[in-house]
């Protein structure tokens, strides 16, 4: 059985709506509304869906860039602790609830001091869509990546300068780039100098937010390629945050498929591509390009257009968009479940539309 790295419970991440003359609180924006993951130690797991769903709000609350409105995040955590932690907070008895939210500000990612976050910080690391705009523009890149190695303190003077040049040639980059701006080089170069600034501190999990959106076609295969072999050097664990299925298919060894704010299925790429079980997650493999012109694939047509987040339909959310919808699916909401094997679903029917 796998370990798990990440263990998220009940996540919940609003965003406040303020109106009227005194600007009071008025609604929230439930970008991410109870997602319940499970990343495991080690693998690449693809987080898609459409644009507004919440996925990126979802990898950057786990960092703690955005602050959870509540929830658990385990990071790192044994099964032990997180089931006693777990049980504690659903006993009657007071006592060993407050034990409970005693043990949560311990080990929970969202209740973290400041304090005890920053060594955390050295664990999990990020690289952004856009290079353009995640690096300083008046920084040279050896002070792009030697920057979290001087805020975690982890070295100083010639090492800095080793590790530098160690995690350049690392992503396919030379000596003679160090003492460049980033305005220098090309898009595909870019990234990969924020791909070394996110491995300089040595760490455990990476979120890849769309890292190859903004590249060329030719350039996203050089970086996906350069991303799969650092996690097999390095024993790395990614989250893989894209809107483009067949990238996570070459990449992923697992799918989480989100819809406003909620996690609608999950599973082993292979099965999510062979036989997925929700119909949203049929709707955007339908809408895949197959570059064949003699071969003919049914296009899935959802009407309407994404629910507003401040106030998304009851029951399951898809079901405004759904042809399959029941009463069922409008009054009573699905939870995640296991369908088959390892593959999740969350949908009433889909034992009646696979």
């Amino acid at each position: 059985m796998a370990e798990n790295l990440i263990d998220i419970r009940e996540l919940k991440k609003y965003y406040p709506v303020h109106g009227g003359i005194f600007k009071r609180h008025i609604a929230d924006i439930k970008a991410v509304d109870g997602v319940d993951l499970k990343i495991e130690k080690g693998e690449c797991l693809g987080l898609v869906g459409e644009s507004g769903c919440g996925k990126t709000t979802l990898g950057k609350t786990i960092l703690r860039l955005h602050g959870a409105t509540s929830g658990r995040i385990y990071f790192g955590q044994s099964e032990d602790i997180i089931e006693r932690i777990e049980s504690l907070l659903k006993s009657e008895n007071p006592e060993e609830r407050q034990e409970g939210e005693k043990l949560l500000r311990q080990h929970d990612l969202t209740r973290l001091s400041r304090k005890n976050l920053l060594p955390l910080r050295k664990k999990i690391q990020i690289v952004f869509q856009d290079p353009s705009n995640s690096l300083n523009p008046r920084m040279l890149v050896k002070a792009i990546i030697a920057e979290p190695l001087i805020a975690q303190r982890l070295m100083s003077g010639k090492d800095i300068e080793k590790r530098v040049l160690e995690l350049l040639y690392t992503v396919g980059l030379a000596k003679e780039h160090m003492m460049r701006y980033p305005h220098e080089f090309s898009g595909g170069q870019r990234q990969r100098i924020a791909i070394a600034r996110a491995l300089a501190t040595y760490p455990e999990f990476i979120l890849m937010d769309e890292p190859t959106s903004a590249l060329d076609v030719s350039v996203q295969a050089q970086i996906l390629n350069l991303l799969k072999k650092l996690q097999d050097e390095f024993k790395l664990t990614y989250l893989f945050v894209t809107h483009h299925l067949l990238v996570v298919k070459h990449i992923s060894n697992r799918i989480a498929v989100m819809y406003l704010g909620k996690m609608a299925e999950l599973g082993p790429t292979a099965e999510i591509f062979d036989k997925p079980l929700h119909p949203y997650t049929k709707a955007l493999l339908s809408a895949i390009p197959i570059p064949d012109p003699k071969t003919k694939m049914e296009k899935i047509i959802l009407s309407g257009d994404v629910p507003n987040p401040i106030n998304p339909p009851s029951g399951c959310r898809f079901h405004p968009r759904c042809k399959y919808a029941k009463d069922i699916c409008r009054e009573v909401e699905p939870k995640l479940e296991v369908a088959e094997g390892r593959h999740q679903v969350a949908c009433h029917r889909w034992k009646e539309i696979s």
